[in-house]
């Protein structure tokens, strides 16, 4: 199977997995934004912990270690989130969301994985045009999320037929 069609189908079906679970893609682009923000941070430190605790060299090597951090929030927000999404029109408008979050995803992932088999994904069409909008798609992502929770927003006033 060709790198390329790898990268659609890596790009293609989380969004078609939140649409079927009606998962609040908005929620999962932010938790890979908090992956994100764990391997650079937490990432150095856990691979040094973990390395002193085992007992054999390389027996979870540093690119496990950054995978898990990058994808166990998306991963557990997945789950939680499932059927949180109700409604024909938000159904619909979580499409944005779902294609930021996967799109987010494969840029994340990508550079963590093996040296051979990121190199390979690197040199196709579909990862230069995605990683050539990096910007856009953090950008857009981010709004679009934002104004998809905004949305969500519960209506507060009361219905009480007795004024105060």
């Amino acid at each position: 199977m060709s790198h390329n069609v790898i990268l659609i189908i890596a790009l293609s079906l989380p969004v078609l997995l939140f649409l079927f679970l009606r998962v609040n893609a908005a929620l999962v682009f932010l938790s890979a934004c908090l992956g994100s923000v764990l391997v650079e941070h937490v990432g150095p430190d856990a691979i040094t912990v973990f390395g002193s605790f085992s007992s054999k060299p390389n027996s979870l090597s540093a690119t496990t270690i950054q995978l898990l951090l990058l994808l166990v929030p998306t991963v557990v927000t997945t789950v939680v989130m499932a059927l949180s999404v109700h409604g024909k029109l938000r159904v619909f408008l979580n499409m944005l969301p779902a294609a930021a979050a996967s799109m987010l995803l494969v840029l994340l992932l990508v550079p963590l994985l093996p040296r051979g088999l990121a190199f390979e994904l690197m040199h196709q069409p579909t990862w230069r045009i995605l990683s050539n909008s990096e910007a856009l798609v953090m950008t857009l992502g981010a709004i679009v999320s934002l104004l998809f929770l905004w949305s969500q927003r519960r209506n507060f006033r009361h219905h009480d037929k007795r004024k105060h």
